[in-house]
């Protein structure tokens, strides 16, 4: 069975804002056996949601359409599922009531427009819309299953999760679907794919592999498809167990239960450990990475991104004569950088990072893309360098997967 999206707003074309929507949806009905067909995103015009619902039509079983549903006159695409479905709009007691709930707790006056949002296509099955005012709808033609969902992320995600899946459950019989990623860090792909090549190449047929890269870290994603629940579980289980020994230096968890952060915050929240950083050419984002996970407070103390030359000396207190004779770019000051951090918050653990990420050498002469990192800690402290290329950004995140590569190691050796 197959899906196909279709995404309306021409801020979506114009990079206003990024398509998160789709990525979402993506996951979701793969996790009940349905295939994404095709993603189109397409304009507020009339002319051109109507072409894309026709091939739509033509390409999948399942059509979900988000955005432009707002109230204003630049929302249009109600009025244009009403032309394509022969169809009128009415207005539905239900959904008027909630949009009026909504207007009374957020003491804001409910105008004739607003009360618009209640108007929905009369052959639409409504689907209430707890976290805004604009509805879902359901509605069929020629066998076909089309769903129409505002498009603000949360609204759209509750309506797929409390709604969508569940009708599509009851009205078709899916295969089971289950996905297990393992997280690696610190390999390559190639060399990650050399390691298990004969491994992979005995995977059975229902089961398939997929190596997703991204900077410093391979996730590696078994994908099980099968009409039979437990046969799936258990093969992939024996395969699992079959993999692990193969990488087991450089595996740290499954993304499924957790992100490569959450791992290393709940390892230190076990072991009752803490942590600082000191961050200089990563500029926070490992702060970032970290604290977007809840309860990172019980382990996660603090940070100081001390970008410039003058914030090392005098908040990290990082001597003025190793930086004229080592440069801000050395394991000296990424080490005293770490130990300093460590001991200015009373922590466990110490990362840092100095380097150059570009495009200029700034307050060095190392060359861009050179990276000190160091952790410290009650055993004293270590430091590496790495060269990560001259890309700006990709400098930046692969120093900041490598700090929690290293901080990974270090937690393991205890």
């Amino acid at each position: 069975m197959q899906a196909e999206i279709i995404t309306i707003g021409d801020e979506i074309l114009i990079g206003q804002i990024v398509d998160t929507n789709s990525a979402f949806l993506g996951k979701e009905f793969i996790k009940i056996g349905v295939s994404v067909y095709q993603i189109t995103s397409v304009q507020d015009d009339k002319e051109h949601i109507l072409k894309a619902l026709k091939e739509a039509e033509e390409n999948a079983d399942i059509i979900i359409i988000t955005g432009g549903l707002g109230p204003t006159k630049d929302d249009i695409t109600k009025h244009t599922i009403c032309e394509y479905f022969n169809d009128t709009l009415v207005e539905d007691k239900a959904v008027l009531e909630n949009v009026e709930r909504i207007f009374s707790k957020y003491n804001v006056p409910l105008l004739t427009v607003n009360k618009h949002q209640a108007l929905v296509p009369s052959r639409a099955k409504v689907l209430m819309n707890k976290y805004g005012t604009a509805p879902g709808m359901w509605l069929e033609k020629n066998g076909k299953v089309f769903v129409s969902l505002p498009g603000v992320p949360y609204e759209m995600k509750a309506l797929i999760k409390d709604e969508v899946i569940p009708s599509l459950r009851s009205k078709y019989k899916f295969p089971y679907i289950k996905h297990k990623t393992l997280l690696t860090y610190g390999i390559g792909e190639s060399a990650l794919a050399d390691r298990i090549e004969a491994w992979e190449d005995n995977l059975p047929d229902f089961i398939k592999l997929a190596y997703l890269p991204s900077l410093g870290r391979v996730r590696l994603r078994l994908s099980g498809k099968s009409v039979n629940k437990e046969t799936l579980e258990n093969e992939l289980i024996r395969q699992i167990d079959l993999l692990l020994p193969q990488i087991e230096d450089v595996f740290v968890g499954y993304e499924e239960d957790l992100s490569i952060e959450a791992i290393l915050g709940k390892q230190l929240t076990d072991q009752k450990k803490t942590l600082a950083i000191a961050e200089s050419c990563t500029g926070g984002q490992i702060a970032k990475a970290i604290t977007a996970n809840a309860g990172a407070s019980k382990y996660f103390k603090g940070s100081i991104v001390s970008y410039a030359t003058e914030s090392k000396v005098g908040v990290l207190n990082v001597s003025e004569d190793i930086i004229d004779a080592k440069s801000v770019v050395s394991k000296e000051v990424a080490e005293a950088m770490a130990v300093n951090v460590r001991q200015l918050f009373k922590t466990d653990y110490g990362i840092s990072t100095t380097g150059n990420a570009g495009p200029s050498k700034g307050d060095s002469d190392a060359e861009v893309g050179t990276v000190w990192i160091a952790i410290a800690s009650d055993k004293g402290v270590q430091a590496e360098v790495y060269n990560f290329g001259n890309l700006r950004e990709k400098v930046i995140m692969r120093a900041t997967n490598k700090a929690f590569e290293m901080l990974q190691k270090e937690i393991l050796k205890k």
